[in-house]
């Protein structure tokens, strides 16, 4: 069972907060050990391991960079140690900005995200399973791998 079958809410690349929160609860309210206690070991496993998976589940979804990676790896269009090759004109532009960090850096880098989004807003915004394509797909995987990049530069800054 996936993440969005045990939520029961539809396959998508943004999880409106107030269902992801209200279907939570109710998870944990049906799956959670203590409500267990007096049932069989069979049972309270089978409870932790739901209960377990309902708080993964909500982790990813709360992050909307990891809904797009559990969303692409459920289509199986992205491994966990893909060797992704970004377009060289991309990777200059980041190099050059991780060589000249500055205080203005945060901004370049926010402006160079919206960049990176504005082509895959609406894919990304309107996911439709069954309507989506797979090069629709592989063009917001895209996007995830440059975002990951430029997380990378936000990273540096912070530290």
């Amino acid at each position: 069972m996936n993440y969005f079958e045990l939520f029961d809410i539809p396959v998508s690349l943004q999880i409106d907060k107030n269902i992801l929160t209200g279907k939570y609860v109710e998870l944990q309210r049906k799956y959670h050990p203590d409500f267990y206690t007096q049932s069989t070991e069979f049972e309270q496993a089978e409870a932790l391991e739901l209960s377990s998976q309902v708080n993964k589940a909500y982790k990813t979804f709360k992050q909307p960079d990891d809904t797009i990676k559990y969303v692409l790896q459920l289509k199986g269009l992205l491994e966990d140690d893909e060797k992704y090759q970004l377009p060289p004109t991309f990777l200059m532009e980041v190099m050059e900005l991780n060589e000249e960090l500055n205080a203005g850096s945060r901004r370049q880098v926010q402006e160079l995200e919206e960049a990176i989004y504005t082509p895959v807003k609406n894919l990304i915004e309107n996911y439709t399973e069954g309507v989506t394509t797979t090069a629709d797909l592989l063009k917001v995987k895209e996007y995830y791998y440059k975002k990951k990049y430029l997380q990378r530069i936000l990273d540096r800054l912070d530290d």
